[in-house]
């Protein structure tokens, strides 16, 4: 019923797009890990949970007729303090005036920095001829520089899993680089765990998590979209 409620107000609202902490509450009820966030409707709820999860932290506007926060200049990364936070609310909402004056704001996404790590990309899309189909590859810039991305179609093993990154151009880079190592693991379990989001809800067209910082422990997206029929 949780989930029902997200895709029942999406197609009451005529939206293909989800909202980012609709995506978000989507992605905790699967257990796949997010940034901690919180969706605020003012400053001082933005501070709040600012200084809880610790800065620095990120802003970007929640907007139904946004979908490109950055370009309308929605989004403000790595705010040290209070001060940067404030100011950083205030002008999302003077540029959303200002680049897209029709557009509602229904608040502002906060949560915290995520570290850099190694950038993946994972996702998936309904294919017309085979169904539902989970992706694995390079993320971030990488994604349209070396279109290293990896294909299967659900349902999928963890074997098949460990075969979509051996196949990846990445691979070598996230099992050992310079005596480093990330968490390989994690990364199987949050492609099995995006598996099993897509097959549960056949509605969903589109979903991509780009980029995952992948870390030596663990891993977390930094962006996650979600486009429906």
């Amino acid at each position: 019923m949780y989930l029902k409620t997200i895709f029942d107000k999406a197609k009451r609202e005529k939206r293909k797009n989800l909202l980012e902490h609709e995506v978000y509450q989507i992605l905790n009820f699967y257990r796949i890990p997010t940034p901690k966030w919180k969706l605020v409707k003012s400053k001082k709820e933005a501070v709040e949970f600012a200084e809880k999860s610790k800065y620095p932290v990120v802003l970007k506007v929640v907007s139904k007729e946004i979908i490109h926060k950055s370009d309308v200049g929605g989004v403000f990364v790595d705010l040290p303090d209070k001060i940067a936070v404030e100011r950083a609310y205030d002008q999302i909402t003077k540029n959303v005036r200002k680049n897209v004056p029709r557009a509602k704001i229904e608040g502002v996404l906060v949560y915290k920095m995520i570290q850099k790590g190694k950038e993946v990309i994972i996702g998936g899309m309904k294919d017309p001829q085979f169904g539902q189909t989970i992706m694995f590859g390079s993320g971030g810039i990488l994604v349209e520089f070396i279109r290293d991305t990896v294909f299967r179609v659900l349902p999928i093993t963890r074997k098949n899993a460990e075969e979509m990154i051996d196949e990846s151009k990445i691979s070598n880079l996230l099992r050992s680089y310079r005596g480093t190592s990330s968490d390989v693991n994690e990364i199987i379990n949050t492609i099995m765990k995006v598996g099993k989001l897509l097959e549960d809800n056949p509605q969903i067209k589109e979903f991509e998590m780009n980029p995952i910082e992948v870390l030596k422990k663990g891993l977390c997206p930094v962006d996650a979209r979600i486009i429906l029929e």
